[in-house]
């Protein structure tokens, strides 16, 4: 037996059934008309930047990163709450405006920005997070012939990490941002040449449970924007500290304590260097502003038995969710939160294993999972489908299609 990941709190059961946004997951499903389906809470991610604002110092501005979630009712729905938006392509560039962004609201970031996508930004207003010296020199010459002066941020790849995070994005050799010893010539060069310089971008790491790893790494990165500024000798205007804050997805994890992380930078924001007095800060955070708030319904069609191993077939899978699968970076694969979700108050009583209906043994939703008793028809949750699951999984693998999605 193999233990499941804790589920998020704030879901409760009416009925004996699981209730996401006020209504159980089998009147969500028949609202649907289908599964497999993806529910958000609104509720829940309304709960969470409310409960995020209330422990971060009332300067640092708060952005979503829309990778983590691009689902438009979504996207909409959170513009109202977050003070700005993160994007990475075109397509979420279009999407962003679709959803009622404004371009000032707005930056981009990513390695091998095409040069129709430079354009497109530039020409949008938006501010272009630069990942190299050739991207940036490709930036200034579309401003010059869209006779545009341009928004334009470094992102810096610094030269440290953030510990324990999920992905490190800093520290040594990246294909993210600028080494920070060149970081003041380009600098230099964007203000020579007239751009509207936005600052820094510094992200360290990503899915990081440790407040006192991200405590550490938030007062590495004020000192490299510090030690920066004044090697060219500037104020600061902007700077995007990036994120990091991570979820609970498996057994043992813990939520993150912001309190102390917001308690340390307040602390750190009454005494800045000069150089950073007047600088408007910002943090970006996808998966800690909408993931736990997102569940995964999936039914099961199929109950067998193989050498003594019961297996629970879904009509989902992988191809929806392919970080709950352990296929999405993950070195030794763990089970994320799950349950049954029509008998989600009912006691475990059986450990059986949990597939989806894809041709491959990849295709794995929960090992040795101690559940109750689900037979053909019953509903499976997957928890912590807010982020990185519908946009970040092969929905086309197999011909099986997306999943259905819904903003309750």
């Amino acid at each position: 037996m193999k233990p499941l990941g804790p589920i998020p709190a704030g879901f409760t059961a009416r009925d004996g059934e699981l209730v996401i946004g006020g209504s159980t997951a089998s009147a969500l499903i028949d609202q649907a008309d289908d599964t497999p389906l993806f529910v958000y809470s609104r509720d829940m991610i309304a709960e969470r930047i409310e409960a995020l604002r209330a422990a971060m110092p009332e300067r640092l501005s708060i952005h979503y990163a829309m990778k983590a979630n691009p689902y438009g009712p979504l996207l909409e729905f959170i513009a109202d709450l977050v003070d700005g938006l993160d994007i990475a392509s075109q397509g979420e560039l279009q999407q962003a405006r679709e959803a009622g962004y404004l371009p000032r609201e707005i930056s981009f970031a990513g390695p091998g920005k095409r040069d129709e996508e430079l354009r497109a930004a530039i020409r949008a207003g938006v501010t272009l997070n630069l990942e190299s010296e050739g991207e940036a020199e490709r930036a200034l010459e579309a401003a010059r012939l869209l006779k545009v002066t341009p928004r334009l941020a470094i992102r810096v790849n610094p030269d440290f990490e953030l510990r324990g995070s999920g992905m490190k994005m800093g520290g040594g050799a990246k294909p993210f941002g600028v080494d920070a010893e060149r970081v003041p010539a380009l600098t230099r060069r964007l203000l020579e040449a007239g751009a509207d310089w936005r600052g820094f971008h510094i992200y360290s790491g990503s899915q990081a449970l440790d407040a006192d790893a991200i405590i550490e790494s938030q007062a590495q990165t004020l000192d490299l924007a510090s030690r920066l500024a004044g090697e060219v000798g500037i104020d600061l205007s902007h700077l995007n500290m990036g994120g990091g804050f991570g979820i609970p997805y498996f057994a043992k994890d813990t939520p993150l304590e912001i309190e102390a992380v917001g308690a340390a930078l307040r602390e750190r924001f009454t005494s800045l260097p000069a150089n950073l007095a007047e600088t408007q800060f910002a943090m970006e955070l996808g998966r800690y502003l909408v993931g736990e708030a997102g569940v995964y319904l999936t039914r099961i069609v199929d109950r067998k038995v193989s050498h003594g191993t019961t297996y629970l077939v879904t009509d989902g899978g992988l191809h929806h969710q392919l970080a709950a699968s352990g296929n999405f970076g993950t070195v030794v694969r763990r089970n994320y939160p799950v349950a049954i979700a029509n008998r989600f108050d009912a006691e475990p009583e059986e450990v059986v294993n949990v597939v989806g209906c894809l041709c491959t043994p990849l295709d794995r939703l929960a090992d040795d999972a101690h559940l109750p008793r689900a037979e053909i028809g019953d509903l499976v949750a997957v928890f912590c489908a807010g982020a990185y699951g519908a946009s970040a999984s092969p929905a086309a693998f197999l011909g099986q299609g997306p999943a259905l999605e819904m903003l309750v």
